[in-house]
């Protein structure tokens, strides 16, 4: 793939991203704000997002620091019961007003999809053919989802010829619009603290697990602390990390005093703090129920940790049983123990085998290869 980078001049970014902004300074969602701050191929960036609150009250919310990037914007909608979801339609005018009119004086557009502004953005896009549109569906491609999400899909399939869609994974009867796309996390400097790590790491007298993500049912972290405490006491067993906040934080900090395994909750964490966590472990462990393409898996890989995840969506395409993972299926208790004692019992040799070939996989998920895929995929 070419190193060579283009130039272009402005790249509009239409999404229900979390955002904020006081008197001098910008916030906005954390991995997004890292995408759009890798790219140098857009002189200007204007990013459309929802306005949700201060920045004492969404500690996911980073300072932008590239003033490149300009915010707009749109006030906060939806929730859980049916008036709140009503407010929504009420809000769609307003959304399209303004996306409109970022619409016409932009010619590359980026859209983050499942959302309510990419619903509209798609509708705009059969109205400016000569525009170049790049629809980012970040969830679930395939098997189910709400009425709501399975919309969008169907409507993202019927696009035109000026749309490129990107998704996790590749699947069958794949329109040619729609391309299998890597999430960026990685920068060079991880790559090579990556190396290092990797190099240097072993199998030892005690083996070390990590979680990464939300403390909720749908992350399967409550499979992890069950399967724990039934699991009769191995001396191979070491710490279980836990990093992550969420509803069943508390409740399972307590049901984990209860029990003789080692378990350290990190609560939320910055990124150098998780990378330290990956450092100390051999293998990442996600029973989830549902996901796109965790991201945390490519970091995980690329610190030496081996994944034991759910075979769910685009997962087994990166993820190979036995080669350089452990897969979960069906994603049960008894299937998660199985594999967790199955880790306990690969040698050095196998492991190094798999670790590598993380590694390698893992520049998949560089900020680099992210923008080079966009330049010639996506906006070529």
């Amino acid at each position: 793939m070419s190193r060579y980078i283009p130039t272009y001049s402005k790249l509009l970014v239409v999404s229900d991203t979390s955002m904020c902004q006081d008197k001098d300074n910008q916030y906005a969602f954390g991995p997004v704000v890292k995408e759009l701050e890798a790219l140098t191929t857009f002189k200007t960036i204007v990013w459309i997002g929802f306005n949700r609150g201060g920045i004492g009250q969404n500690k996911s919310l980073v300072q932008l620091k590239k003033g490149n990037i300009k915010l707009i914007l749109l006030p906060s909608s939806g929730g859980h019961n049916v008036l709140h979801k009503a407010f929504v339609l009420l809000l769609y005018p307003l959304y399209c007003f303004v996306i409109l009119k970022e619409v016409l004086s932009s010619k590359y557009i980026h859209v983050r999809a499942p959302s309510n502004p990419a619903v509209i953005t798609m509708v705009l896009s059969w109205c400016f053919p000569t525009k170049k549109f790049w629809f980012k569906y970040a969830g679930n491609w395939v098997g189910e989802a709400s009425w709501f999400y399975k919309c969008q899909r169907k409507l993202l399939k019927y696009l035109g010829a000026n749309s490129k869609v990107t998704v996790n994974g590749n699947w069958e009867n794949q329109s040619k619009h729609i391309l299998a796309f890597e999430n960026p996390c990685l920068n060079q400097t991880d790559r090579i603290n990556g190396q290092h790590i990797c190099e240097q790491k072993k199998m030892s007298d005690k083996i070390n697990y990590c979680f990464v993500g939300g403390m909720n049912t749908n992350k399967g972290v409550d499979k992890i602390i069950e399967v724990l405490e039934t699991m009769a006491k191995n001396d191979k067993f070491g710490t279980f990390h836990i990093v992550g906040g969420g509803e069943l934080l508390e409740p399972l900090q307590l049901k984990a005093k209860t029990f003789s395994h080692k378990v350290v909750f990190h609560g939320f964490l910055a990124k150098d703090d998780i990378c330290e966590v990956y450092e100390k472990c051999h293998y990442i462990v996600l029973p989830s129920k549902s996901e796109g393409f965790p991201k945390v898996i490519g970091e995980a890989m690329n610190y030496g940790c081996v994944p034991i995840v759910s075979d769910i969506s685009c997962i087994g395409q990166y993820v190979q049983h036995n080669t350089n993972g452990l897969l979960i299926h069906p994603i049960t208790t008894q299937q998660l123990q199985e594999q967790l004692m199955t880790s306990l019992f690969i040698e050095q040799k196998q492991f190094k085998t798999m670790m590598m070939y993380n590694y390698n996989l893992a520049e998949k998920f560089t900020y680099e290869y992210y923008e080079e895929r966009i330049v010639n995929d996506i906006f070529n």
